[in-house]
């Protein structure tokens, strides 16, 4: 059977040459191992948890809105870029953006689960659509003004502020890797404490950062490394991670080569036993370390480009067969026409409710 999208071509044709492989790939660890996401994934998983039921309630809560509810897979609008990136680097190339009432407007009209963005946006329109749909309040930023630019995840929010606007969940980023992360783990962890008191879910951005990462390939897209990154933020009580997909493997080796320096620790069956150089292997090792999907992975969907459409399914695809939670895409939707941004995310969408791509 032909799995097919909203969009006009199927899952297949988007995918082009890597089709048949990534929908008919094994992975290396078998899935025997994952707990796998599905319309009872809360009460199979958080349930037995030291979670409240006000924070039960509020990740069903996630789960259960939008085109995959309860089907036990999210799709996130997430729109911090205007902090990250700049608000001028995110939105000249769809000004109406500049306006946060059309953000909430295309995570509704997409049948997103939820909506990620900064304090200002939820703020400023929170008493007109956080009935709507689940608000997720980012709280901590990397503001990229300072001369020169460098990269720091400093708050910008209360986890009281963002209960206080109606949102259910929190999410923060942890720059793994750069001289400030023992600092950002230990604010992130007490903010996350305090909102699992108040009732509220928390997702992680596991993001590396430090320029040793860059080497004759980019090692922040390292499994091995992200795989760790993901680790510790499960550790913090993280209920959802966020991780970009992963490209390469080694990354410790290559730091280690890289510095003539011992760095981290590692273990050589990582990359002979339960990893290869496959998409879904390296996805999956992200998984395992997310207490074997317990805790949900969301990965990434990347700037914008030529070729959204066709890179998005592809990411949703490998996330899902490695046995991932959903996508979390911003740059690619809400930079193009607002109809077009919609497709994407139905077409996104259209893989997790397809029962043609299983579980690899």
């Amino acid at each position: 059977m032909t799995a097919t999208l909203s969009a006009p071509q199927s899952i297949e044709s988007w995918l082009g040459e890597e089709g048949e492989d990534l929908l008919t790939y094994k992975a290396k660890v078998s899935k025997d191992l994952l707990h796998l996401p599905g319309p009872d994934f809360i009460e199979r998983i958080w349930s037995v948890s030291d979670r409240s039921t006000q924070v039960l309630r509020s990740i069903q809560h996630l789960y259960s809105f939008g085109r995959l509810a309860k089907t036990g897979y999210i799709s996130i609008l997430p729109v911090d870029q205007g902090i990250e990136h700049s608000a001028g680097a995110s939105f000249a190339p769809n000004p109406m953006y500049f306006d946060p009432e059309n953000v909430i407007k295309l995570a509704i009209e997409a049948g997103c689960n939820a909506v990620a963005t900064t304090l200002g946006v939820l703020g400023s329109v929170s008493r007109k659509y956080a009935y709507k749909i689940p608000f997720i309040a980012k709280i901590n930023h990397n503001e990229l003004l300072t001369f020169p630019n460098h990269y720091d995840q400093i708050m910008f929010a209360s986890v009281e502020q963002a209960w206080n606007l109606g949102a259910v969940a929190v999410g923060a980023t942890i720059y793994f890797g750069s001289e400030q992360s023992t600092r950002q783990i230990q604010e992130v962890s007490i903010a996350f404490a305090r909102a699992h008191e108040l009732g509220m879910a928390t997702i992680l951005w596991c993001y590396l950062r430090n320029d040793v990462f860059s080497q004759d390939k980019d090692y922040h897209l390292a499994g091995d490394l992200t795989g760790q990154a993901n680790h510790l933020g499960v550790t913090i009580e993280a209920d959802i991670i966020k991780q970009k997909l992963p490209e390469y493997n080694h990354g410790y080796e290559a730091v280690a080569k890289a510095t003539g320096k011992s760095y981290g620790k590692t273990n050589d069956r990582i990359y002979t036993d339960l990893v290869t150089d496959h998409p879904i292997d390296l996805t999956r090792y992200q998984v395992l370390n997310c207490y074997c999907g317990r805790v949900g992975l969301i990965n990434s969907g990347g700037a914008s480009g030529k070729h959204d459409f066709a890179e998005a399914i592809r990411t949703a695809v490998i996330n899902k067969r490695a046995g991932g939670t959903g996508l979390i895409s911003g740059r690619k939707t809400f930079q193009r026409p607002f109809e077009e941004g919609v497709k994407l995310f139905h077409a996104i969408q259209d893989v997790y409710l397809s029962p043609d791509v299983t579980i690899a």
